[in-house]
């Protein structure tokens, strides 16, 4: 019987140790959402996707790649990751969906959430995506050294089709030009191969077209929503966003 109680003893000491080890650190909550915006608008746009998270109690981060390489800004992503306490969420926006598949393969992120996004594979390109399935717009222009950006006559219409008007204008005369060599370059190890997905689909977007998220999203096994939305679907539907990015931290805990 004293054999026997000291045989229970040792099983519960080895429990309790395994219950404080790597087992318990992947139930950790995920309280850090880190989000990256896509090209041709700013990180100023989240600002209530960022309230609404905050007031959840999530500590918000938003990225601003420099735009410069995809190298570049999946470096300045890795920075604000390093920055948090404990694992988080990597959030992605259009461009930023191809950051965040490089940069989500960092130990910290918990799971990733595509926003109107390149969901890419291993080889893929941007510009290799959206040339298979090309959007509604065709206003992408070029500057003399290799940076691209939307016409302003054509950034309401094909961006932010339900923002109002007077902030359409706005970001379309403060839009951030990315180089066309981040366009150019491919994915190595994309994330979502192991780790959760979601993504979210905004079903009137003319800078994505719809079909082509439906297509990458499956393709990963993302749980995915379509929203009746721009491709600003940040700015106009700031509370569908939240709620899938805070579902997405429930799940991954």
């Amino acid at each position: 019987m004293e054999l026997f109680r000291s045989s229970l003893l040792l099983v519960g000491i080895m429990s309790a140790a395994l219950a404080s080890g790597p087992a318990a650190n992947a139930a950790e909550p995920v309280k850090n959402i880190v989000i990256v915006h896509g090209a041709l608008a700013d990180g100023s746009g989240w600002r209530k996707v960022h309230d609404l998270l905050a007031a959840k109690s999530y500590n918000v981060t938003v990225v601003q790649p420099p735009m410069t390489t995809l190298e570049d800004d999946v470096k300045a992503t890795h920075r604000i990751l390093d920055l948090q306490n404990g694992p988080s969420i990597l959030v992605g926006h259009s461009y930023g969906g191809m950051i965040i598949t490089e940069a989500g393969n960092a130990k910290t992120v918990a799971g990733l959430v595509y926003i109107a996004a390149f969901q890419p594979d291993a080889g893929e390109t941007l510009l290799d995506l959206a040339g298979k399935t090309p959007a509604a717009t065709t206003g992408i222009k070029a500057t003399e050294d290799g940076f691209l950006y939307l016409d302003p006559k054509v950034y309401a219409a094909d961006f932010a089709a339900d923002v109002p008007a007077a902030e359409a204008r706005f970001m379309a005369n403060s839009q951030v030009f990315p180089s066309k060599a981040a366009f150019e370059t491919k994915i190595k190890q994309p994330a979502w191969k192991s780790k959760k997905s979601w993504a979210l689909i905004a079903a009137d977007d003319r800078a994505i077209h719809p079909d082509l998220m439906r297509m990458m999203a499956k393709r990963a096994g993302s749980t995915s929503v379509e929203v009746k939305a721009s491709h600003a679907v940040f700015l106009s539907q700031p509370d569908a966003v939240a709620d899938l990015i805070d579902k997405a931290a429930r799940a991954t805990q």
